[in-house]
């Protein structure tokens, strides 16, 4: 599965059958079943078996369905990664991995299931281009709150305290040739911060974008999709390079600037996207 497809992948606590039943009505690209930071610890245990529940008893697609584990380290951990394995999850989310080991270890208890790695501290940052290395981390999830509350940073509408850190999750995903995800908007009643923030993320290269409420997968699904003159513009380059290589030149001309193969790359990737 092509990860890198995904725009709108929204968080449901696994123990609220009335969210997972109105997510199944939901223009959401993917799901994510939350076992960790919606859960509360004596509610472990009956968030799991609900979400297991939910994945078998199916009525997803075209979502795809995620489990969100429990931290490395944690009690709930290994037991949460068994279910990761049930049928109808087609990958797991897992918070705070710090270094490529574990991640490596996380593979080996995910019995094949891609993984969605999350960056939320400042080890990861550091460590994401070794941590998307790792086979079968399929994406790289950015987690700003955590990482904002361990650099003590301030705050600002465009996260300019943040820029390095998402910048630098989108560098090594793209070095590994993987797929990344930009961090919640915890501004859920306020549509026009929200798309200014998902803006910024498409701006960054974000693939898409994790969500905590319904409210936000229209407007999400909106700024990472093609808008139509982006379309027209993609068609008009592959037609002008096109008709450049017919009459033997390597490069096209377009309102005024050159096309060149690594131009029609990119509107070939955008056309993919509609």
């Amino acid at each position: 599965m092509d990860m890198t497809r995904l725009r709108s992948l929204l968080y449901l606590p696994s123990n609220r059958a009335s969210a997972i039943a109105k997510a199944r009505t939901l223009p959401a690209d993917a799901v994510i079943l939350d076992l960790e930071d919606a859960v509360q610890p004596d509610a472990k245990g009956e968030a799991r078996a609900a979400a297991v529940a939910a994945a078998l008893a199916g009525g997803w697609e075209p979502r795809t369905l995620f489990l969100r584990v429990n931290g490395i380290g944690t009690p709930w951990h290994g037991d949460d990664m068994a279910a990761a394995q049930t049928q109808g999850f087609a990958g797991v989310v897992v918070p705070k991995v710090d270094t490529p080991a574990e991640a490596a270890d996380v593979m080996r208890r995910a019995g094949g299931r891609p993984v969605l790695a999350m960056i939320e501290t400042p080890a990861g940052v550091i460590n994401a281009p070794a941590i998307a290395a790792v086979p079968g981390v399929a994406g790289l999830v950015a987690g700003m709150a955590d990482l904002a509350k361990a650099l003590n940073c301030g705050s600002d509408p465009m996260r300019t305290p943040l820029l390095y850190s998402l910048s630098a999750i989108v560098l090594a995903a793209r070095a590994a040739g993987i797929a990344c995800f930009d961090g919640v908007c915890t501004e859920f009643r306020n549509e026009d911060a929200f798309r200014a923030e998902a803006g910024q993320g498409k701006l960054l290269g974000f693939d898409g974008k994790t969500l905590i409420h319904p409210s936000q997968v229209e407007p999400c699904n909106a700024v990472f999709s093609p808008t139509p003159d982006e379309v027209a513009q993609a068609r008009a380059m592959i037609a002008a390079y096109d008709a450049a290589l017919e009459a033997g030149r390597g490069v096209a001309t377009l309102d005024g600037q050159m096309v060149e193969s690594l131009h029609v790359e990119q509107a070939r990737w955008l056309l993919a996207r509609v």
